[in-house]
């Protein structure tokens, strides 16, 4: 019987639902279903009720249920004992992002821990959560995000947001601009940023065309550049770590915040949770 096998169940009985369950475990649906008829077969029993309206546990789906979340929670444990006594901690972050911000986290989790190696993972932020919720990651950081499914979100920083432009730009040379006046010119947006950006500009009041995606922040940057009218937004930690001559970072006006934040598991102890948030905040 495969761990993946019962976390699937256990993700379609909270949902109740194939499709949202899917959502939640970042997979397509024909995989949810052929795990879990799989989970049926080798049981011997009919764990859920399915029709085209809705779908349910049946009597021996809910003692099932019981069993299927101690058994994730006991391999839980077992995974985090392992990784306690290798010393390891799994960072989950984007490619190209957080450079400074954990460097100085890391230090600061040193001096109240004992020695640990860190392995860092870069993935996009929806397969980060999940990564977590899995547990195949410690701990995972996140700009835009308040709250997310079985995971605990702490908000740690707060980071202004700037405009980049490119030095060809007519509003290269200002102390601050104002969206209104970049409206009309082609918005770079990225794999790794734009949602989380778009969010907080869009709760700003601030609406934007996205254009065209780049693969990665650093591409974005290229694609500005080279574009007399071209911009895109970036919050601050990521300006910081520009290395580019070819474009300039000009503050918003008004000023626009995006928030960051730690996000760990759901039963992290508190004093842990504390000493994750603090490390990794302003």
């Amino acid at each position: 019987m495969e761990l993946r096998a019962l976390r699937y169940f256990v993700t379609v009985a909270d949902e109740l639902h194939f499709g949202r369950a899917a959502d939640r475990l970042h997979i397509a649906q024909p995989a949810v279903s052929r795990q879990i008829a799989r989970l049926e077969r080798e049981l011997g029993v009919r764990l859920l009720d399915r029709s085209p309206q809705r779908v349910g546990l049946t009597a021996a789906g809910h003692r099932v249920l019981d069993a299927a979340r101690e058994a994730l929670a006991s391999a839980d444990r077992v995974r985090a004992v392992a990784r306690e006594q290798a010393g390891v901690m799994r960072i989950g972050t984007g490619t190209g992002q957080f450079t400074a911000r954990l460097e100085r986290g890391i230090d600061a989790l040193r001096e109240r821990a004992a020695a640990f190696d860190v392995v860092l993972v870069d993935l996009p932020l929806p397969a980060r959560l999940n990564a977590l919720r899995q547990g195949e990651i410690d701990l995972a950081l996140a700009r835009g995000v308040r709250s997310a499914p079985g995971v605990r979100v702490l908000p740690a920083w707060t980071e202004s947001l700037f405009a980049v432009v490119s030095a060809r730009h007519p509003a290269a040379g200002g102390e601050v601009v104002g969206v209104a006046e970049l409206a009309a010119d082609p918005f770079r947006t990225s794999q790794d940023h734009d949602l989380a950006v778009l969010t907080a500009l869009r709760e700003a009041g601030v609406q934007v065309r996205p254009g065209r995606r780049a693969g990665t922040v650093q591409d974005t940057i290229v694609e500005v550049g080279s574009d007399p009218r071209g911009w895109t937004v970036l919050p601050a930690d990521q300006v910081a770590e520009i290395r580019s001559t070819r474009v300039r970072a000009i503050p918003l006006a008004p000023r626009t915040t995006i928030i960051g934040s730690v996000a760990v598991p759901d039963d992290l102890p508190p004093t842990c949770m504390a000493a994750h948030q603090a490390a990794f905040g302003d």
